[in-house]
């Protein structure tokens, strides 16, 4: 059990949101982790940023395929690995590119007028 629900709820409500949304098995995958990815670095929008998203979808694909293997076992219905693999990786593509290009995507910082944002220097001696 995990925070009171059973590896068997959670894949009951696997099947109620692929019913709900429409999506395929892999599609929903995809849209989890984008989804979480981008929810976490709306959040978390300092330093770091981009690699505590990227984080926080790999430990929720490894939970979700834990969880996925706990009801295999329960049902004695085993995947093959290659299939959590897979599901693992179809979460994980599109946030690990963002974090390749993520900081190619960061607005570069303008520079201002204010001269308390400048450094001091000593004038130049004659």
């Amino acid at each position: 059990m995990l925070f009171g629900y059973s590896p068997l709820d959670f894949q009951q409500f696997k099947v109620v949101m692929l019913g709900f949304t429409g999506l395929g098995k892999d599609a929903l995958h995809i849209y989890a982790g984008m989804g979480l990815f981008l929810f976490v670095r709306l959040i978390w929008r300092w330093r770091g940023g981009w690699i505590l998203a990227w984080l926080a979808v790999l430990a929720m694909a490894c939970t979700v395929e834990w969880i996925d293997m706990k009801a295999e076992a329960a049902n004695s219905a085993l995947q093959p690995d290659a299939a959590h693999w897979h599901d693992i990786w179809n979460t994980m593509f599109w946030p690990t590119i963002l974090l390749l290009v993520g900081r190619w995507l960061q607005p570069k910082p303008k520079a201002s007028g204010d001269l308390a944002d400048q450094s001091f220097e000593e004038p130049p001696s004659v």
